[in-house]
């Protein structure tokens, strides 16, 4: 099997063909790949945490939790992303029949890292808010309690931060409430103080 750096320019059809047979996980945008590092333990106990109460609170309703796994196609930006977690309601469309591209995320999730934040926060938030089925946006980061939240209100993204384990990030969209503390249960992060 040729190696993507044996590319200099993918297509869509040759990033999916090569992306589905290769041995670890790559981002594309603009025809070139971006190799996805592994994740620390903060990390994957935040997205799991995250996962699992939405799950939780969305048991028999019309929505499906993904994790890391679940690629995302913004078209309009030429892009295929994998975030840490997605919820899609309401019949989840995917590119094809082999099911693992999203078309209609209805929250997105990412976890941040030193090196991703500055992408999370800029590029990938431009590229996912072309997106006409998202509805919320959250970056948490992992070395401190904060979480990052944006709603979707008509044209407009409307941000709301939270940072103390007592504060509960309310997701509109799919009528979920994750206190702060549950996402970051059994992460070492410090403390801030309330005023």
């Amino acid at each position: 099997m040729a190696t993507a750096a044996a590319y200099a320019y993918l297509t869509p059809e040759e990033y999916l063909a090569f992306e589905r047979k290769a041995d670890i996980k790559h981002e594309y945008c603009n025809g070139q790949l971006f190799a996805m590092s592994g994740a620390s333990r903060a990390h994957n106990l935040i997205s799991l945490n995250i996962a699992g109460e939405l799950r939780a609170q969305l048991k028999g309703s019309s929505c499906e939790v993904y994790m890391s796994d679940m690629r995302v196609l913004v078209d309009a930006a030429r892009a295929y992303r994998y975030p840490d977690v997605v919820v899609a309601c309401d019949a989840p469309r995917f590119e094809d029949d082999v099911f693992d591209t999203l078309l209609n995320p209805t929250v997105i999730v990412e976890v941040l890292s030193p090196s991703t934040a500055a992408r999370d926060r800029g590029e990938k938030f431009a590229e996912y808010a072309h997106l006409v089925s998202l509805r919320e946006y959250v970056l948490v980061a992992q070395k401190a309690v904060r979480v990052e939240h944006y709603l979707r209100q008509g044209t407009q993204w409307v941000s709301r931060e939270c940072r103390h384990l007592d504060d509960v990030l309310q997701l509109m969209s799919i009528n979920c409430a994750l206190p702060l503390r549950d996402i970051y249960e059994k992460v070492k992060v410090p403390m801030s103080p309330k005023m």
